[in-house]
């Protein structure tokens, strides 16, 4: 019997999709390996990170976050901090086109599993700390005059979790990447369009068709903004949890959260304002010894 199997039959009834263990543990080297190819972009993004210590030590936690342009590059950096700060592997609610072979079985090696609602109740009540980004693809991928804007659409799902696992809700903010990258043309100029007929033709949503960006002058690398990260207060489900219309407490909760995080993100914007080390120029007049 394989070690998947053995958990699955510990859990009972609840099964992590495509195989994904319960108890993933990289090891020493997995982690200082992964830390070693984000090093580069640590160094260049220098990130600063606050209210940490919203994200509990233990117990059950959903942690609500945003997405930032293109995603992916932000995320390498939190975990670990979390890790470190906290003791806690986060487990992340991966899009499906990440489940392939390979990218699927790395992720699974650091606590990612398919983003589904059974697999991401099936952790809670295992007492998890679980990030998800209710934006999605959609507020990854983005399109001219969309920065930093969340890109929620109604979306109540993880509201419904919450409340139906009776977890708290921490909001997590995250800004930099696009102050990094400007859009050169968003993925539905038509300048594009070769690109979203090989997306429809690999069976990708055309609404997440990758735009095409620049950082420094004409190039993909990326200006040395600093990345910004907050968690904030966590927010008790218990108000919502017995409501006779399910559908309005989510709704109600989503928009509580949504508050929240917006305000987080604006706590981060006044923090890049007042940061002189924003910037590598000014990064490297602080680090000087006179």
């Amino acid at each position: 019997m394989t070690g998947n199997q053995t958990d699955t039959l510990e859990q009972g009834e609840h099964v992590l999709t495509d195989g994904a263990p319960w108890n993933p543990a990289p090891s020493e080297w997995e982690i200082r390996a992964f830390e070693a190819v984000f090093a580069p972009v640590r160094a260049w993004a220098s990130p600063r990170f606050f209210g940490l210590d919203n994200i509990p030590a233990q117990g059950p936690v959903l942690i609500v976050a945003n997405h930032n342009l293109l995603g992916g590059i932000d995320a390498p950096l939190l975990m670990p901090q979390i890790l470190r700060e906290r003791g806690r592997l986060v487990r992340g609610l991966a899009e499906h086109v990440l489940m392939v072979p390979v990218v699927r079985q790395i992720l699974h090696r650091f606590g990612a599993v398919r983003g589904t609602r059974a697999n991401c109740l099936a952790l809670l009540e295992r007492g998890e700390a679980v990030v998800v980004f209710p934006g999605g693809g959609r507020e990854a991928i983005r399109r001219k005059g969309e920065k930093y804007v969340l890109k929620w659409e109604g979306r109540t799902g993880f509201a419904r979790m919450a409340i139906q696992a009776g977890v708290p809700i921490v909001p997590l903010a995250m800004i930099g990447i696009d102050d990094a990258y400007d859009i050169v043309f968003d993925g539905q100029h038509p300048v594009m369009r070769p690109l979203r007929w090989t997306c429809d033709l690999l069976g990708i949503n055309p609404e997440l068709n990758p735009p095409l960006v620049k950082g420094i002058g004409p190039t993909l690398i990326p200006r040395p903004e600093r990345f910004y990260f907050s968690a904030g207060t966590p927010i008790d489900p218990t108000p919502w949890i017995g409501a006779g219309d399910l559908d309005t407490a989510a709704a109600d909760l989503r928009d509580v959260v949504q508050k929240g995080l917006e305000e987080e993100l604006q706590f981060l914007f006044n923090e890049r304002e007042r940061d002189t080390g924003r910037g590598l120029l000014g990064r490297l007049r602080g680090a000087l010894p006179f």
